[in-house]
């Protein structure tokens, strides 16, 4: 069994951000950028899980992004994948990163499809979705569990009120959330070993863009506290009622 697994460039969430080029595009300057924390701690490390579990023959990498990208892809490889392949371009249509991904999943013939729920910067949660359609397999999204028996995976997904189990056939694409893995932190070996493993760019496929960005902005600055004395809750009514508007 084959494993391909998404991973995105995302600002750290320590980052101050910012915008450039008429507030179209992050500014990268001074950023520290990682892996995306949902590829990372939950789909990537599920998927190294089964691997050592004698379930998975290899664990491949995906990223669409420019050669910026690649000493996250590194760290990845310290983490424990074992090859990848970085579509060169810097396009954020959802629609075309998808398609790039279906694209090189299928000419992998990958059996599972390992995303984060979502990006931390973007927060679209919609690539999961859309490769599996490109790719014409099911897609369970959301997953905190997932097992795999022969052709059959089983996934845990949380619901209101419980939890739902479902079983498809492989090929499938598969969201991970919180609950699917641990963090790992990369050891010495893995980190040594990350300089020599395969990354391949990759020209991208030819698809239209169907989005683009007009413009980002930065949420209203935070007002200050009033401070009401215990003394005088009806001061407190009042500020509720008048200011903040809650009744």
């Amino acid at each position: 069994m084959k494993i391909l697994v998404c991973i995105s460039k995302t600002p750290d969430t320590t980052a101050k951000i910012a915008f450039t080029d008429n507030n179209t595009k992050f500014a990268d300057a001074g950023v520290q950028f990682i892996i995306n924390p949902n590829d990372e701690w939950y789909a990537l490390v599920r998927a190294l899980e089964l691997k050592e579990a004698g379930l998975a023959s290899t664990v491949s990498l995906v990223t669409v992004g420019l050669a910026d990208a690649d000493p996250i892809i590194r760290k990845a490889f310290a983490i424990g994948g074992d090859d990848a392949i970085r579509v060169n371009s810097d396009n954020h249509d959802s629609f075309f990163i998808a398609s790039q991904i279906a694209a090189v999943a299928k000419d992998g013939g990958y059996d599972i499809v390992l995303t984060g729920k979502e990006t931390i910067d973007y927060n679209g949660s919609s690539i999961g979705g859309m490769v599996a359609e490109l790719m014409g397999s099911p897609y369970i999204s959301l997953a905190t569990k997932l097992d795999v028996t022969g052709a059959i995976a089983t996934t845990v997904r949380e619901i209101e009120g419980g939890e739902e189990t479902n079983e498809v056939a492989l090929p499938v694409v598969i969201s991970c959330q919180k609950g699917m893995a641990e963090q790992r932190i990369p050891n010495m070996k893995g980190i040594m070993g990350a300089r020599t493993k395969p990354l391949v760019p990759k020209e991208p496929v030819a698809v239209d863009s169907l989005t683009s960005i007009v413009s980002f902005d930065l949420p209203p600055a935070k007002a200050g506290v009033k401070l009401v004395s215990a003394e005088h809750p009806e001061e407190l009514v009042r500020l509720l009622h008048e200011e903040a508007k809650v009744f």
